[in-house]
């Protein structure tokens, strides 16, 4: 192509209204020129450029500009440079064939979905079959900007920032063996005396949340195809964790003593992984019974099977001190404990904890940092500070009296409004109610549906069944609504309940 021909050619792109790099600086907006030329098949496989000099003359830029440019397109193999010869456009790119108007505008135009579409694997079909996961992730039921009125912004602000003025150059580092020490002895402390949990610091792995716990421990602990123990209605999250790592999800019915095996899962029952909520069942609220923990441990000594527990909200128990682990009583080293920061302080702090059993330590070490090159020990070092110097204890005191106000006033509201068409399962402790309807047949979901339209956020319980829902009702969350908005938005809901539910 003549030097004059191609100018002209890169000019007219180069001044276009609609060029994209419009604001780019002169030698990326002419090597991306350039390039989409190419591309678009307008310089064909060995057509020979200019001289960086002719076309720096005839595109009225300086040479350096246009030697930065086509040294660019040369790296990365859009030109080949021949010594003696000149610089071409690459024979190694597609076919280059220049297309027709009409050939480029249908191109444009059309989607990969046309003529061929592209499917998610099994795995990722069945992860994300349903509405999404927000459909399960329990927020206020009422609307506004979530709360965080007791969370004291200006200390955790401050801890921060000490960290960061000091500039410790190693805490800009991956977090590599378990996370931050001195984190990991906060934490060891701390769960030893308000959650009776065997352990020590080396024993407390940092990760992100309960969700990369669990991730973890089925990555490390399973196989694809393994058989995986979940209480039914379950934790999505859970459910969603375990499915990606090709489990086979059991459903185990949840009574008021927790996860109810029957005596054919107990006699015949080979799991690999058994995920519970003892201290609160996700959703339902019971407590597991200590007759059903230990005949869960007896089982998973036996199966040598691992069982991973789940400790999410375990704080805010509103009467008594909370419920001592599960992990407290295994005489055998068969249970992992997960817990997480996200629910005492704020979900997106995004720090969770995992206490492992002594043996499997190096593996899950070493797992944890080539799966996810955990980081945030500047994060870590504050929150280190924030649970040495009792300010996680004083949070956790003011949230629990704030959390009882709001569910007392709502559970007031909902008894005094729907009497024994209801029950109330879990409002000993927690962050939600879980409503249950006396009448079998009832839309939980067109329920929910309906609160929407309203402005109000509430799960229906159906959805967190395996197979065929056991019981219907409501999952309503209360820890974000201010106890004085808690009353219209309870007499609205319980009014939409009312027209549901039989006479």
């Amino acid at each position: 192509m003549r030097s004059y021909d191609l100018a002209e050619l890169l000019l007219t792109e180069l001044h276009r209204a609609d060029n994209p790099h419009h604001a780019a600086p002169l030698n990326r907006r002419l090597y991306q020129t350039l390039r989409g030329t190419i591309l678009a098949g307008r310089l064909t496989a060995g057509t020979q450029l200019p001289s960086t000099r002719d076309l720096a003359r005839d595109l009225d830029l300086s040479r350096n500009t246009v030697m930065s440019a086509v040294s660019q397109l040369a790296a990365e193999g859009y030109l080949t440079a021949q010594q003696g010869s000149g610089t071409y456009v690459s024979d190694t790119l597609p076919d280059q064939r220049p297309l027709s108007p009409t050939a480029s505008a249908k191109l444009r135009q059309a989607k990969p979905v046309d003529a061929n579409p592209r499917e998610l694997s099994q795995r990722g079909a069945l992860l994300t079959h349903s509405s999404g996961s927000a459909q399960f992730e329990v927020q206020p039921f009422a609307p506004g900007a979530i709360e965080f009125a007791e969370f004291p912004i200006q200390l955790w602000q401050k801890l921060q920032a000490k960290y960061w003025r000091s500039l410790d150059r190693d805490l800009l580092d991956y977090g590599q063996e378990g996370g931050y020490m001195p984190l990991r002895v906060a934490i060891a402390q701390y769960l030893s005396l308000s959650r009776s949990v065997r352990v020590t610091p080396e024993q407390v792995l940092i990760t992100s949340g309960t969700q990369q716990s669990l991730d973890l421990a089925a990555r490390l602990l399973t196989d694809h195809g393994d058989e995986a123990w979940v209480e039914n209605p379950c934790y999505w999250g859970a459910r969603r964790a375990l499915q990606a790592a090709g489990l086979k999800l059991k459903p185990i019915d949840v009574d008021v003593e927790g996860i109810a095996p029957s005596a054919t899962d107990w006699q015949q029952g080979r799991p690999r992984l058994i995920y519970v909520t003892p201290s609160h069942q996700y959703p339902l609220g019971h407590v597991m019974s200590l007759q059903r923990r230990r005949a869960l441990l007896r089982f998973a000594a036996q199966q040598r099977c691992w069982i991973f527990e789940d400790d999410y909200d375990s704080e805010f128990r509103f009467s008594g001190r909370p419920f001592a682990s599960l992990q407290g009583l295994d005489e055998h080293a068969q249970v992992l404990y997960s817990g997480t920061f996200s629910k005492v302080m704020y979900p997106g702090i995004r720090l969770g904890y995992l206490v492992v059993p002594t043996d499997l330590l190096p593996a899950f070490n070493t797992g944890l940092y080539d799966l996810y090159r955990p980081g945030q020990l500047m994060l870590q070092a504050a929150l280190t500070d924030f649970i040495t110097e009792g300010h996680l204890n004083t949070l956790i005191r003011r949230l629990r009296v704030a959390y009882q106000a709001r569910r007392d006033e709502l559970a007031r509201r909902i008894q005094r409004c729907l009497g024994d068409r209801v029950q109330i399962s879990g409002q000993e402790s927690g962050l939600h109610l879980c409503l249950l309807f006396n009448a079998p047949d009832v839309d939980d979901e067109a329920i929910a549906r309906a609160a929407e339209a309203q402005g109000m956020t509430v799960r229906p319980l159906s959805r967190y069944y395996l197979g065929a829902p056991q019981q219907r009702g409501l999952i309503l969350g209360y820890a974000y609504v201010p106890t004085e908005r808690v009353p219209p938005w309870a007499q609205k809901l319980c009014q939409l309940i009312r027209d549901a539910l039989p006479d």
